[in-house]
């Protein structure tokens, strides 16, 4: 019997083992989750010494404090099998956006120590492959620890106060804010509760519009004024499509022949960006399935051909506001 090749070996068996890979990580029992209250760590099989083969292994990090995030670091010293192409294939650490599946990165070798990632919400999840050869040594450790989500970027664009910025930066800064009680503190941080309370003091000015002509309520909530604009400009709404032009069947008649659909949809006013075009673009497409009468005209007879079949359109679950021809750089 001739003797095999021992890369065509490796190749056909981590062919088989990622196939199990796939399948098995959607197994719950394969994801050990890890409640996150304080600092830790999380290491490969053995660390420091040499990890073991044939292993998957996969955390769930999960925050106690939902409005927090989990930053990770890498210890170090760190070392797995050396990647073929530059690309992880065989033993690697992955790190994974639960919310959305976004892979925030894959490593394997020992050039290079990754960098710190931080998580999107307050859940991260860790995924740990080895396959059936060449183990290395120290495999990995990663530290974890609770962050408070930081203001963003365009809310500081200085280290000015707020009162020395410029108007149209100062502006930026403020469409940025979620709430009314975060603005102040954001203006005002010495006496931002003093700042809000004088905001709903009643005045006579105030009660004296409201009584008088009755066009106000007394009390205006300015957080769900923002939180209507946010809710209904550049969401996923109702449309109605005709499946003839979806598909370009000019050769089959549907019934019904027209369709709603989720589609992005509002305007997108309110950009955080100088920008001279700005628009509501999907940033989360699904397909579904909708069960509709199909006619087609029977080749070489007259009538027509009946069948209930399954057509395909494309649905936006998440809307996203994408400026263009940006003129601030």
């Amino acid at each position: 019997m001739p003797a095999l090749n021992p890369v065509v070996l490796k190749m056909s068996a981590l062919t088989v083992y990622l196939c199990v890979f796939v399948l098995g990580v959607q197994d719950p029992r394969h994801e050990r989750v890890v409640t996150v209250s304080a600092n830790g760590s999380i290491h490969s099989p053995s660390f420091p010494h040499t990890y073991p083969r044939n292993t998957v292994l996969v955390w769930r990090l999960v925050a106690v404090e939902e409005n927090v995030w989990i930053q990770l670091t890498f210890d170090e010293r760190f070392g797995l099998e050396d990647p073929e192409d530059d690309i992880c294939k065989y033993d690697f650490v992955e790190i994974e956006e639960p919310s959305d599946g976004t892979v925030l990165g894959r490593w394997c070798g020992s050039g290079t120590v990754p960098g710190k990632q931080i998580s999107k919400g307050n859940q991260i999840r860790i995924r740990f492959v080895s396959d059936e050869y060449f183990p290395s040594e120290p495999g990995f450790c990663i530290h974890y620890s609770i962050v408070m989500p930081q203001v963003p970027e365009a809310v500081s664009p200085s280290v000015l106060p707020p009162s020395a910025l410029p108007l149209d930066l100062l502006n930026n800064a403020v469409t940025a804010f979620s709430t009314l009680e975060e603005l102040i503190r954001y203006l005002e941080p010495d006496r931002w509760q003093v700042d809000l309370d004088d905001l709903y003091r009643p005045t006579w000015q105030l009660l004296g519009k409201a009584f008088v002509f009755g066009r106000k309520p007394r009390v205006v909530d300015l957080n769900l004024l923002k939180e209507e604009v946010r809710l209904y400009s550049c969401t996923p709404r109702n449309f109605s499509v005709s499946i003839r032009e979806e598909l370009k069947r000019t050769d089959t008649i549907f019934w019904p022949g027209c369709l709603l659909v989720k589609r992005c949809g509002g305007n997108c006013a309110c950009c955080l960006h100088n920008c001279n075009e700005c628009q509501c673009v999907p940033s989360k497409v699904t397909k579904k399935y909708h069960e509709v009468l199909q006619l087609r005209p029977k080749i070489g007879v007259r009538g027509l051909h009946k069948s209930l079949t399954d057509v395909a359109l494309e649905h936006h679950e998440e809307c996203d506001c994408v400026c263009r021809g940006n003129t601030g750089g």
